[in-house]
């Protein structure tokens, strides 16, 4: 039986990925903070002739990702697959991001998610995966985006390098890179009209993403049916990041008077700085 390790996995695409794992007949270790989301995974996915297992604990922690692999070869005897999912939103711009808020980014989503590939590449065997979640912010500039974007980022040049590093030995990495999908982490922002107008109103597609979009493809990433993948990026964003789309509504909205002024600082009159 092949044994998956899945950061961040006791809610929104963490779950969704466990699941997935689960139905295909692969025992998971999933590891989150929250001790109850993590007894409700287990108790969800459990019943069935395969395992579910989870730590509780701070991806951050220095010892989580040794407890982690520890635990797969504990209770397992192997582990074939890493999925780096652990995340946090919600980010300012640099200009309102101070060192603690930058530092924690940093921990979650690049210093821990390269820490996991240190440790199971340890005992990893051919035929391994890991996959990363990225993010569309690391594709494409977005307001606010600050430390997360930055973060994100740096998941894609790990990505890259693991892939040229440890390919020739059997092991594949790759990233997806989620746009807005519907999660715990993004469920208040949905409610802000702007956030809505810049994701919803800019994505040709007839309905939001879901974590089940995502985890499609991280387990495709992870299979065989990937095979011949290595060292890619994949977007999971109903096309938001590669077209100018906007909606009916968008388009025939009724834009504000404004007398335009490009020759000095290349925007109209109407948009202030945020920085000012």
């Amino acid at each position: 039986m092949r044994v998956a390790l899945i950061t961040g996995a006791s809610s929104g695409i963490g779950l969704a990925t466990s699941r997935m794992f689960v139905e295909a007949g692969i025992a998971v270790v999933g590891v989150a903070r929250d001790p109850e989301k993590n007894a409700a995974m287990e108790k969800e996915l459990a019943g069935g002739a395969v395992p579910v297992v989870t730590l509780s604990a701070d991806v951050r922690d220095d010892d989580t990702p040794r407890r982690a692999v520890e635990l797969a070869i504990e209770r397992f005897g192997r582990l074939d697959h890493l999925v780096n999912n652990a995340g946090i939103g919600s980010p300012k711009p640099v200009h309102e991001t101070d060192d603690d808020t930058l530092d924690l980014f940093l921990d979650v989503m690049l210093r821990s998610p390269f820490r996991f590939c240190r440790e199971a590449l340890k005992i990893f065997g051919r035929e391994a995966t890991i996959v990363n979640v990225s993010s569309t912010y690391a594709l494409v500039g977005g307001l606010r985006g600050g430390a997360y974007s930055a973060a994100k980022a740096g998941i894609n040049g790990l990505t890259t390098h693991l892939a040229c590093q440890y390919g020739s030995s059997g092991i594949r990495t790759n990233a997806v890179a989620p746009g807005v999908v519907a999660t715990p982490m993004t469920a208040h922002r949905m409610a802000d009209e702007r956030f809505r107008r810049m994701n919803v109103d800019m994505t040709p597609a007839t309905r939001l993403g879901t974590p089940e979009d995502v985890a499609q493809a991280i387990f495709f990433l992870s299979s065989p049916a990937s095979s011949w993948i290595n060292g890619q990026v994949l977007a999971v964003d109903g096309g938001w990041s590669t077209t100018k789309f906007l909606t009916e509504e968008a388009l025939s909205a009724e834009r504000r008077s404004v007398t335009p002024d490009w020759t000095h600082s290349g925007r109209s009159r109407s948009h202030a700085s945020e920085l000012e």
